[in-house]
């Protein structure tokens, strides 16, 4: 027979995951859409060089064949950055290329010094300029992150092989 004070922890942890099952069952609510007026007086206020910055980051992409570039405006919504850039390589070795190269291009053309990790491996390079971060991704890598899902951004559809 069990005890008395065991039976009533045991419902309470059980009442407790009930609850979250049925809280996380609940509709979420729907964002509501950007108000135009404020979205532009948030892009007035990113900085020239931090866009001219970001020009640079999507022509290098675009020249060395990174496919779905997905460009995310984070002012308002984080700290961390102005923008967040998501592109794809088709392999290790592309995606350990593309980032050398934007790597080389930031710092030939701003003289800034950037950091980049992961290029060893080629799976998930991160390259921080500061005001904008830069994840490149081999394919598979990124559907398991999806971390434009995260930030809310519209997911491009795989291209065809």
């Amino acid at each position: 027979m069990v005890p008395a004070k065991s039976a009533a922890k045991k419902k309470t942890v059980t009442s407790a995951v009930t609850k979250a099952a049925k809280a996380a069952s609940k509709p979420k609510p729907v964002k509501k859409p950007i108000d135009p007026k404020k979205a532009e007086a948030r892009r007035a206020a990113i900085p020239a060089a931090v866009i001219k910055l970001h020009k640079l980051i999507l022509k290098s992409l675009d020249d060395d064949k990174a496919e779905d570039i997905v460009s995310i405006e984070l002012t308002g919504k984080s700290s961390i950055a102005d923008f967040l850039v998501v592109a794809s390589g088709r392999s290790s070795r592309q995606v350990a290329a593309i980032a050398e190269h934007l790597v080389e291009r930031i710092t030939r053309e701003t003289g800034k010094k950037v950091r980049a990790e992961g290029k060893a491996v080629g799976d998930w390079v991160l390259i921080d300029t500061g005001d904008i971060v830069v994840h490149i991704f081999r394919p598979e890598v990124r559907s398991f992150y999806n971390l434009e899902k995260m930030w809310g951004a519209a997911i491009p559809e795989p291209a065809a092989a």
